[in-house]
């Protein structure tokens, strides 16, 4: 069965999308942020962006997860912001992608105005920079932020449920 990966920078609304997602497919639900190790959200928090080496364990803990849930489906969130990141992510099986995407200004005003997220707006252009679009052969879809929730999980199910 396919796991769904939500992915996007921060502010993205993936968590928005990840549970709503979950729940209408009535399968386990899996926030990123709970995979990164205290040390990784000690850099974020004081603004500096992590290495691709602060990024693998994660990254292989997602994968992991995604592997345990091959056979009943799940959703996951990841900023998966590179094709190799989603490399790593697809050795844990099949999976497919919700990009949410959507313009900096918008990201960065959803970023400014939650709260209890350790991750500050000073990191957005760091993320967005990383940020590959996801191939042609990638499994996955492209969703504009400006849409809503609602049309955002309806088209994804549409589109792989």
């Amino acid at each position: 069965m396919t796991v769904i990966v939500v992915m996007g920078v921060s502010g993205s609304g993936k968590t928005t999308i990840g549970t709503e997602l979950a729940e209408r497919l009535g399968v386990d639900y899996a926030e990123a942020d709970t995979f990164h190790p205290k040390a990784n959200i000690d850099k974020m928090s004081s603004g500096v962006p992590l290495t691709d080496e602060d990024r693998w364990p994660w990254l292989h803990a997602i994968a992991d997860w995604i592997r345990e849930h091959a056979e009943t489906g799940g959703v996951v969130t990841s900023s998966a912001l590179k094709r190799s990141y989603r490399d790593v992510l697809r050795t844990g099986g099949d999976i497919a992608f919700v990009h949410l995407d959507g313009p900096r200004e918008l990201l960065a005003e959803r970023m400014k105005t939650r709260s209890g997220h350790f991750m500050p707006v000073s990191l957005l252009d760091s993320q967005l920079g990383s940020l590959e679009p996801l191939g042609a052969c990638e499994n996955g879809l492209v969703a504009d932020i400006r849409d809503s929730p609602e049309e955002i999980v309806k088209t994804a199910l549409g589109a792989f449920a």
